[in-house]
């Protein structure tokens, strides 16, 4: 879910790089929703819903051409763009930034002080 709610805080953000999973888990949770949704009967609802995530799906859409090392138009293209959004990212660099996998791996590492057996600990 949290991947979900990743691409809805970047709502129009149409540049960068966006990982598979990030791409398919949206997918799947927008699917499970618009299910549900359908499933309910409330089509205003529905449509409301298909709405707000309209311009989120093309942006998270656009970063995932973009993470491949090709420009947002390819979705446009059907069947390229399935072929597309199921490769593997651009290892490294590439024109529309950083790798995603690798920025996500290296996270900063907490600084521990080692504890001194001998003092004691102020609370």
């Amino acid at each position: 879910m949290s991947w979900y709610i990743a691409v809805l805080k970047k709502y129009a953000v149409f540049t960068g790089r966006a990982r598979r999973k990030e791409y398919w888990m949206f997918f799947l949770f927008n699917a499970i929703i618009s299910f549900i949704l359908a499933y309910i009967g409330i089509t205003a609802l529905k449509n409301l819903y298909s709405l707000a995530v309209f311009i989120p799906g093309i942006a998270v859409s656009i970063r995932r051409m973009h993470d491949t090392d090709h420009r947002g138009w390819w979705i446009l293209l059907p069947i390229v763009n399935i072929v597309f959004l199921v490769l593997d990212s651009q290892p490294g660099k590439n024109r529309f930034g950083e790798n995603p996998k690798i920025v996500a791996v290296v996270e900063p590492l907490a600084i521990v002080e080692p504890v001194d057996a001998e003092k004691p600990q102020e609370q």
